[in-house]
């Protein structure tokens, strides 16, 4: 069995995680989630085989999924387009089976140590899900782990569903433009730590 069909059949398993309390050799967030209509969803950083999945995910994009010109249009522009973005900083992918359905890419701050600034998408199907806000839970989780002290990004101020997620997670308005808000998030205690639960002692 190749690793990508081990990961399909990990990620479409259901499973019960309620007594799972972690051990030293897990990831900084368990990837193991359930939307909000009960399918089994995993969580993994971006691996090299992962960009034609997530290429296939953005070409699907219909229009209302798509702000301030992101992601582009058309494979190649979407290829390119992810080439920079996994060879400058680093990405999380949520996966339904084989299936990429999200994805968060991170890139660091040119003039600032440790604050970071990201994007995150979530495919029209998988949208009110709960999909969203696991990823920005696993971002915040990585980025604890990785020394990380602020996350950034710009949201259109019209994308009222995306602002609320943000909000929801602890992400504050820091500067408000004509057509877009600038939203920040402090990586400290208790948020980090509450990320970073295994499943059995979450709330």
């Amino acid at each position: 069995m190749s690793s990508s069909d081990s990961r399909a059949t990990d990620a479409c398993t259901p499973w019960d995680n309620s007594e799972c309390r972690g051990t030293p050799y897990c990831p900084p967030r368990c990837p193991r989630f359930e939307s909000k209509s009960g399918t089994a969803l995993l969580v993994r950083p971006c691996e090299a085989d992962d960009v034609d999945p997530l290429a296939r995910m953005y070409d699907d994009f219909d229009q209302y999924s798509r702000s301030m010109g992101l992601p582009p249009n058309g494979v190649s522009k979407i290829e390119r387009w992810l080439d920079r973005l996994t060879s400058t900083g680093w990405n999380l992918v949520a996966f339904d089976g084989d299936r990429a359905v999200g994805h968060v890419a991170v890139v660091p701050a040119e003039s600032v140590d440790h604050r970071w600034k990201f994007l995150v998408y979530v495919h029209q199907e998988y949208q009110n899900e709960g999909v969203g806000s696991e990823l920005l839970k696993q971002l915040v989780a990585y980025a604890d782990e990785r020394d990380g002290d602020e996350l950034a990004l710009e949201v259109s101020t019209g994308n009222e569903r995306a602002i609320t997620v943000y909000k929801n997670v602890g992400f504050e308005v820091i500067e408000r433009g004509f057509s877009e808000l600038s939203m920040a998030l402090e990586l400290r205690q208790p948020l980090t730590r509450r990320v970073r639960r295994p499943p059995a002692e979450r709330d």
